[in-house]
């Protein structure tokens, strides 16, 4: 099984802490955020990854050089301009679609700015098992942006707010609006139905292909640890959360 890292982003939200050096390489206890994902996904059997790269990215190659990848086969994806994270993954489709032997085996997406304990065999599992194109991992917690799932955990649309009136995609009553948690399971059946070009959110092409039926699916991670780290406040809590062994 393969993963891919989002780490292209400027971390503009993480200054002054990325003021010279990118978010991948912020430290929680020492750790870099970059390595506390790898450590994830290798504990999970993962030894193939790509990471995108773009803010002082010669910082990340470097690092990783320096650590001899961590044990495990990392090719970097340079972003010359930001493509978001619709944009970036369609960009890395090569590393995807590689081996034809291995176009039925889905792969992990997953934020670096984001440390959980959410159980990727078990997405893994529920993604397979359904044959989704997309399994998401979500909560119900307080955002800024919500994505409206049917009662059988099916996208269905979206909402900015509590508040604000949902934007459905397709004809269903949407069951339960949730908090997106930044780690998807896809498919690489996707790559052939990414219409959108140049820079795009990968929310923007779910929501598109839901709407024409395709399944996107809800993985309920309620129960397990979770925490954005995009903000210094939330890196200081999490490096809290780690010394007091929360997560590991």
């Amino acid at each position: 099984m393969k993963a891919m890292i989002l780490a292209a982003g400027r971390g503009t939200r993480l200054r002054p802490l990325t003021d010279n050096r990118p978010k991948a390489l912020v430290e929680v206890a020492g750790r870099t955020l970059l390595e506390i994902v790898l450590s994830r996904l290798r504990g999970f059997g993962i030894r193939e990854v790509i990471i995108n790269v773009h803010h002082l990215a010669g910082m990340i190659v470097d690092y990783l050089k320096a650590n001899e990848n961590f044990g495990m086969r990392i090719e970097v994806s340079r972003e010359e301009v930001l493509l978001d994270t619709g944009g970036g993954l369609k960009k890395a489709a090569h590393f995807f679609l590689e081996d034809s032997s291995r176009l039925d085996d889905p792969f992990i997406l997953h934020n670096v700015d984001v440390i959980s304990t959410i159980d990727l065999g078990r997405m893994v599992q529920l993604h397979t098992e359904r044959h989704a194109l997309a399994t998401l991992a979500v909560q119900d917690r307080e955002t800024s942006r919500y994505l409206l799932f049917d009662e059988q955990l099916q996208l269905c649309g979206r909402r900015l707010g509590r508040d604000q009136a949902p934007e459905l995609v397709r004809d269903s009553q949407p069951g339960q609006a949730l908090a997106f948690s930044g780690i998807h399971v896809i498919s690489p059946q996707i790559f052939s139905m990414m219409t959108e070009e140049g820079v795009f959110s990968i929310i923007a092409s779910y929501l598109r292909l839901a709407a024409r039926g395709e399944k996107i699916l809800a993985f309920r991670a309620d129960k397990y640890y979770w925490r954005d780290l995009g903000r210094p406040e939330n890196v200081a809590q999490a490096e809290q959360d780690l010394k007091n062994r929360v997560f590991v």
